[in-house]
């Protein structure tokens, strides 16, 4: 494999000023599956949010990374090092979506599942538990990467993706 060292790229004289709205405006044009985030607290009581920002990292060894922004509540416990979970949502999952971003409804509870040690999402399409191996700040965010320790995945004929675009809950089309 060939090194290239990385060099700097100017920035171009006619590009023209943006907002942070207009970034994640022009962020949300890229539709992406929803997860819940999952950790114990330092007093072992389960904490969850919804979030968008996660990938798979590396196959060998099995790695995930979640990104989560500074002000998160999530981020004061990944900080110090927990461990976490993430749930991949499927379709039909968007009230406990809306659940763990803050907004709850009455008549719904989310249920969550021990993996590992860790809290997870029943009747998600994927379930895993992640060991926190790095931390990298990025801006306004930190990157978390986990080594996977447990995984569960549902049939894949049941289990079709929320997925988010735009601000909104989509499907896939058949």
């Amino acid at each position: 494999m060939t090194s290239h060292p990385a060099t700097p790229i100017a920035a171009a004289e006619d590009s023209a000023a943006f907002s942070a709205r207009d970034f994640r405006n022009a962020m949300g044009a890229f539709a992406s599956g929803v997860v819940v985030i999952t950790t114990r607290t330092a007093d072992g009581e389960a904490h969850a949010m919804t979030a968008n920002a996660f990938m798979s990292g590396s196959l060998e060894p099995p790695l995930v990374v979640i990104s989560v922004a500074l002000t998160a509540k999530m981020h004061a416990h990944l900080a110090k090092g927990a461990d976490f979970g993430v749930s991949v949502l499927a379709s039909g999952q968007e009230r406990d979506s809306n659940h763990f971003a803050g907004r709850r409804s009455e008549d719904h509870a989310p249920v969550l599942v021990d993996l590992d040690g860790i809290p997870v999402l029943s009747g998600a399409s994927v379930r895993l538990a992640a060991r926190q191996a790095h931390a990298y700040p990025c801006g306004d965010h930190s990157l978390f990467v986990g080594h996977v320790t447990a995984l569960q995945t549902e049939a894949a004929e049941t289990s079709e993706p929320l997925v988010y675009y735009r601000g909104k809950y989509g499907a896939l089309a058949s």
